[in-house]
């Protein structure tokens, strides 16, 4: 049996925390025992409750902690106190200091970090990144192991850091399959047109998910296809920019907002086809919950090396132009799962 501590920010809206409530949901916890420490009391999404699972409130730090060098801040600020020691310490978030300020202060045999995204594009395209950056790059080298959640982010993961040597795992994220089928059968009310062609994203509305750059895309999609719409499922900072946007280019009566969704996949299953044109990612885990459903994936080509095993479209407008509704088969990912989960064993265990 090993006993393994995973360190995470917050469980609020965002693929990071997603993709650990389905590492929590889908663990074998006849082989593991897990403790979870949160620096937050407010989740969104609902945790699991399994037996050999406890979820553990530590006390947040301030906000300027961000903006402290990691060596000092580990010093200055609370950290959780630990009841036993452990086979496995994980930061999960790679983006809070308390979360590896967390894991480095756990007595444990292995220190593994989680890497989501592609941090060599990350810090050419956001300032505030690069801020950060410069204040807690000194923690990578304190860890034993890397989990990449696609190949196509290690080699600017090891750019970044200078870490040539370090082993890192590529554990691509786990989708919960299982429930995403379930969920999309609860009631909603939403409808969407299904005279239409109806097609969708979903994320944060920040810069990295590129929402602006699909809408311009969509622009020139709608005047050849006037019976596609376009939903939009999200919320964050760039909602007024995004909704000033659609004004701007016409598209009011096409593009419709739904705001953040508890559940979303009941909206979902009424779409046609799923669009993603981030600007970069570490893999994409709203792709595979919309595979999972059936639709008709629509990837830029720049995000094919987060997700190899799905295909680009080389031109977007020209594929969009060119979609047709058809029979949906949801998929249920199996060997998908099975390989993710061989390789987070691997990465915890």
């Amino acid at each position: 049996m090993k006993h393994i501590a995973i360190f995470q920010r917050d469980f609020h809206v965002g693929g990071i925390q997603k993709a650990l409530v389905n590492v929590l949901e889908n663990l074998d916890y006849s082989r593991c025992r897990v403790d979870v420490y949160v620096f937050d009391d407010k989740p969104f999404y609902a945790l699991p409750e399994r037996e050999g699972l406890r979820v553990i409130v530590c006390r947040p730090w301030p906000y300027l902690s961000r903006f402290v060098p990691f060596a000092l801040a580990r010093r200055l600020f609370p950290l959780p106190r630990f009841e036993r020691d452990y086979d496995t310490a994980v930061d999960f978030n790679s983006y809070g200091a308390e979360c590896a300020a967390g894991a480095l202060a756990a007595g444990a045999k292995k220190r593994v970090m989680w890497v989501h995204n592609d941090v060599r594009v990350k810090y050419a395209e956001e300032p505030k990144y690069r801020l950060l950056w410069h204040f807690f790059k000194g923690k990578f080298r304190h860890f034993d192991a890397f989990a990449a959640v696609s190949a196509g982010i290690v080699e600017g993961f090891r750019a970044m850091t200078g870490l040539m040597d370090a082993e890192v795992i590529v554990t691509p994220n786990l989708i919960d399959s299982a429930e995403i089928l379930r969920r999309a059968g609860e009631p909603t009310d939403f409808r969407a047109d299904a005279s239409k062609y109806n097609l969708c994203s979903m994320g944060r509305f920040v810069h990295q998910k590129g929402f602006d750059l699909l809408l311009e895309d969509f622009k020139r999609v709608r005047a050849r296809r006037p019976d596609m719409c376009l939903t939009l499922i999200g919320d964050g900072p760039e909602r007024k920019a995004l909704t000033e946007q659609i004004g701007r280019l016409g598209l009011t009566d096409c593009v419709r907002l739904t705001g953040s969704l508890e559940n979303p996949f009941p909206v979902l299953r009424q779409m046609d086809g799923f669009a993603l044109e981030s600007r970069y990612e570490g893999q994409g885990i709203v792709l595979w919950e919309a595979k999972c459903l059936g639709l008709t994936l629509f990837m830029h080509p720049r995000l094919k090396p987060y997700n190899p095993d799905l295909d680009a479209v080389e031109d977007m407008v020209a594929a969009l132009c060119a979609a047709q509704k058809r029979e949906k088969q949801p998929d249920g990912l199996e060997d998908y799962n099975e390989r993710a989960k061989a390789a987070l064993y691997r990465a915890l265990l």
